[in-house]
């Protein structure tokens, strides 16, 4: 039978043990990166000679270039990637026993000094060789980018080995965040942290997912959001505050949903929704400042500005102007129903108003939304945290944020009346018996916390993820995502996820 790379890699490892070389040692001192390396030949070439500095490095061997008795190879640390020369009569005669036995892919600490080939690559002339880390598997298509997407998400730790643009997408992912928590800090906002089990699900329409705890004998959910308990904290005294949040939502799959996800929510007493809309511009444009230094980008081929002032319209208008519905339209409830099915978007005729505008802003508005929009005036009823507008009480105080025809952010001045919160929670659980399985529950606690009194606030939830995807240029949210969730390996027969029931 013929030996597989695996069998020939791990007969290396035994050899290298039966001549006392570990191959899986503990640890080993790093006293430079290839970053600082390559810094030196910018900045002192002329100090890089046989009689000059030693480096320490460390890093995964990615390609190997043999010649009998000497070797170039390329290696990489988390700061880059820079090439190495090894040959026999310059390392010990164990180091030379390491060298035979070397794959791409292994780890290997290298020490010596620095000097410039024939072509022009600085490159680090090999004085101690050690092996850190065997590698029993080889790297994926022969050094190449891994392209295949199924692989990739599944194998995040071999899209990250083959594909820099992978690295990248992640490292400038945690900018995001690093920038957004600076900014919040800067503005007196506390960050706090709130239960991801809870007894009631809240803060959003959603499906949950459900647990049991064994000890206390009750179910709890995971969240779907952390709004209810945020407002709690404002309801205690803590005016400002905000949480980087892991969510979760047992619904489908898509270029835009995972059943995990990421929201920074945050909740600003004594507010109102106009400052949230002016806060958000300001910190979307500091974010894309720290994290791109400009605040203009290209995403998907379009280009997108920060810029303000941001365009703002209501649900109303932007339904006439955008969607393409009369006024007497959206005024009348059979018309409305006429117009969805005109337009072959799918609603429950037995929905109530308010969701079925919403069916049709989600299908005919939205993806029209390319630079950044505040559309504002939802309905109450798909606004059961909301606060109503004095003006027009059939409508609420509540903006969401749209940037290349995603929802980015969803934000309003917070209701604060617990009569009135209380109706709202009825009117949800009549949803839910009525069969909409995403309608808020009772929430009686809370309903008690806000008769002790909240403040006026403003609250908002901004989607990490969906931003990442904005300042990374990704298509999908799974590119943000390190390990987006997926259907076991065996019964996926496509490379397609089942689609999200909100997209259809």
């Amino acid at each position: 039978m013929k030996k597989t790379e695996l069998d020939i890699r791990r007969e290396k490892m035994e050899a290298l043990r039966e001549e006392g070389i570990e191959p899986y040692p503990s640890g080993y001192v790093v006293e430079n990166t290839i970053s600082e390396i390559l810094a030196v030949t910018e900045e002192a070439p002329d100090s890089l000679t046989d009689e000059g500095p030693v480096f320490g490095v460390a890093g995964r061997l990615m390609a190997i270039n043999k010649f009998g008795k000497s070797a170039f190879v390329r290696f990489k640390d988390r700061t880059g990637q820079m090439q190495a020369y090894i040959r026999k009569d310059q390392v010990d005669e164990q180091a030379f026993k390491v060298f035979k036995a070397l794959h791409v892919g292994d780890f290997v600490g290298l020490k010596g000094t620095i000097f410039k080939t024939k072509t022009g690559e600085w490159t680090l002339a090999a004085r101690e060789l050690t092996l850190l880390c065997k590698s029993l598997r080889p790297l994926p298509e022969k050094y190449n980018k891994l392209k295949d997407p199924e692989k990739r998400y599944r194998q995040r730790y071999l899209d990250l080995i083959m594909n820099e643009e992978t690295r990248e997408t992640f490292i400038r992912r945690s900018k995001i965040v690093r920038a957004m928590r600076r900014f919040f800090d800067q503005r007196d906002f506390l960050e706090v942290e709130t239960p991801m089990m809870q007894p009631i699900p809240g803060g959003a329409e959603a499906c949950p997912f459900v647990t049991h705890h064994n000890a206390l004998d009750m179910a709890l959910y995971l969240r779907i959001a952390p709004e209810l308990y945020l407002k709690r904290l404002v309801v205690g005294g803590l005016e400002r505050v905000y949480e980087i949040n892991r969510n979760f939502r047992n619904e489908g799959v898509s270029t835009r949903h995972n059943p995990e996800f990421t929201m920074l929510e945050f909740y600003w007493a004594y507010a109102t929704y106009h400052d949230l809309m002016e806060l958000t511009e300001e910190m979307f444009q500091h974010v894309a400042k720290e994290v791109l230094g400009s605040t203009t980008f290209m995403y998907q081929g379009q280009e997108i500005s920060f810029e303000g002032p941001w365009k703002r319209i209501s649900m109303f208008n932007a339904l006439q102007t955008i969607g393409g519905a009369d006024k007497e339209v959206l005024e009348d409830r059979d018309k409305l129903i006429a117009f969805a099915e005109s337009k072959n978007v799918p609603i429950d005729k037995k929905a109530r108003t308010g969701k079925i505008m919403t069916k049709l802003f989600d299908a005919l508005v939205e993806p029209e939304l390319v630079q950044p929009t505040f559309i504002h005036s939802y309905p109450v009823e798909v606004s059961p945290l909301s606060r109503r507008s004095q003006k027009e009480p059939d409508l609420t105080e509540r903006f969401e944020l749209f940037i290349a025809g995603k929802e980015i952010a969803n934000g309003f001045s917070e209701l604060n009346d617990p009569d009135d919160q209380r109706g709202r929670f009825l009117q949800q659980v009549a949803d839910k018996e009525a069969g909409d399985e995403e309608a808020h529950w009772m929430d009686e606690d809370y309903v008690e916390a806000l008769e002790y009194g909240m403040p006026p606030t403003a609250g908002q939830g901004v989607g990490i993820d969906r931003l990442a995807m904005l300042l990374t240029d990704a298509a999908s949210i799974r590119e943000v995502i390190l390990f987006p969730h997926m259907r076991h390996a065996a019964s996926l027969k496509t490379g397609d996820e089942a689609p999200n029931k909100k997209e259809g």
